[in-house]
């Protein structure tokens, strides 16, 4: 198993639940249940980076290492090399982004995407899960993937792919929902490749799907991928996520 650290971005700004990280989720803000998961995994270094003074003041309180950042970072990426950056990473330092609304996320993925990067040798690595249903396959905000049979990725999308010429017109019954596959926005990066992407303009596939990792492929770069070993559940985007896991944890 390489050595790796574990970044957790944690911004208090969000549309659909203010102040998201500090949601109490059965007597624990959700930055600690994440924390609190990740600390399971094999990681060295765990560290979160917020940009906000409560976010840090409460993780400071149960034990983490957080890194103040900049509001105004374009994405998580960038928020991702500010600490990189800050702490004097080397260029290939493995870092692995947990988003920080993920409070179940089981631990052994984590360390699967780590170990990803460096077993098939490229800059960056992420996960994908087969799709279950063709209301996922045709939902836009389900992001669809191909792969190679070298555990890299091929494309990246909104719109389903590959295509099934013969049957997506016109006879969807015909397919199979499970020969598709699901993205999981869980990553894991070289040093090297963050401090270069955060000099690349966005290019032009990433804004037309306003999926980032396009801009890495459009680059020439590879991303290693291959199917998450856990079931990986869904995390808080609004109260009612908020209240399943609430459910969840008080078993």
């Amino acid at each position: 198993m390489p050595s790796f650290t574990v970044i957790i971005p944690a911004r208090f700004a969000s549309t659909r639940l203010p102040g998201k990280p500090l949601v109490d989720l059965a007597g624990k803000p959700m930055i600690q249940r994440v924390y609190e998961q990740v600390t399971q995994s094999d990681a060295e270094r765990i560290v979160i980076a917020t940009d906000h003074e409560a976010i840090f003041d409460v993780a400071k309180h149960f034990g983490a290492e957080v890194c103040m950042t900049n509001p105004a970072h374009p994405s998580g990426t960038d928020r991702l090399q500010e600490v990189a950056s800050q702490l004097a990473f080397a260029d290939d330092t493995i870092v692995v982004n947990v988003q920080g609304d993920e409070p179940l996320i089981p631990p052994s993925v984590i360390n699967q995407v780590a170990n990803l990067i460096e077993t098939v040798d490229q800059p960056m690595a992420t996960l994908f899960e087969r799709i279950e249903s063709m209301d996922h396959l045709l939902d836009p905000n389900v992001v669809k993937v191909v792969t190679s049979s070298q555990k890299q990725a091929l494309y990246f999308s909104r719109s389903p792919m590959p295509f099934d010429r013969d049957n997506m017109a016109q006879n969807l019954q015909k397919i199979d929902v499970s020969d598709y596959k699901r993205h999981i926005g869980l990553y894991a990066y070289r040093v090297n490749l963050l401090n270069q992407f955060v000099t690349w303009p966005p290019s032009q596939l990433e804004s037309l799907e306003k999926l980032e990792q396009l801009r890495v492929l459009e680059h020439g770069l590879g991303i290693a991928i291959d199917e998450a070993q856990a079931v990986i559940p869904p995390g808080v985007d609004n109260e009612a996520d908020a209240e399943r896991v609430r459910a969840l944890l008080q078993g």
